[in-house]
């Protein structure tokens, strides 16, 4: 069955703010509210929608800013990777300064499932980009974070990055998921599993290894 998928991009690095609902459905999961809770808000109210859940796909904290704001106006559960837990939780610890201070109600490792606003969200465990980088699954889409982007991928210069196992992590997607599926990258449209493996010029070496 079809998502009905809003995008905002948020804040100064204009990260991807997803409202995932079923077609005129009542209830939305919001995938990384990183800033501005009030304008998640109003479109919530313009498509009639409340939120039932926030999902997390990483602490950085371009995607943490409107987190606290949002959980605590609509009383949605956060779900976030259990490891990276402290960047939300402590955040002027890791240079986050401008960020509220939450704890997420579930921590999450990668590999379950979740029925959400009517919506079954399979978690992957997705490293590279970040440690315990998490994307969600959900009815031929793909909410991939910063691990791949219509032309490009994850920066692997961040610590706890690695390229290495970042090219690991979209080469596990690839041989997972169709071609026809629908990524929604932290930043930037959206694209296609199939397009990004067919061209995008960062995928080079794992398009040698599936010769």
């Amino acid at each position: 069955m079809a998502l009905d998928v809003t995008q905002l991009a948020l804040g100064p690095y204009a990260t991807n703010c997803y409202l995932v609902r079923r077609p005129e459905g009542a209830d939305a999961v919001v995938v990384d509210p990183g800033d501005d809770a009030a304008r998640i808000g109003r479109e919530l109210e313009r498509a009639g929608a409340s939120c039932t859940a926030i999902l997390v796909t990483h602490g950085h904290w371009d995607h943490l800013g409107g987190i606290a704001d949002l959980a605590g106006e609509t009383g949605a559960p956060v779900y976030m990777a259990e490891e990276e837990r402290p960047l939300l939780e402590r955040p002027s610890e890791f240079g986050s300064g401008n960020v509220r201070p939450y704890s997420p109600d579930v921590g999450l490792e990668g590999d379950e499932h979740l029925e959400l606003a009517g919506i079954r969200f399979e978690t992957l465990r997705v490293p590279g980009h970040s440690p315990a980088h998490l994307a969600y699954a959900a009815d031929g889409a793909l909410f991939s974070g910063d691990v791949l982007f219509a032309g490009s991928v994850g920066r692997a210069d961040l610590p706890g990055a690695d390229w290495d196992v970042l090219m690991s992590s979209i080469s596990a997607l690839i041989e997972r998921f169709p071609p026809e599926t629908v990524v929604y990258p932290g930043h930037g449209p959206a694209t296609t599993l199939g397009d990004e493996l067919a061209a995008n010029p960062f995928l080079a070496e794992v398009r040698a290894a599936r010769r």
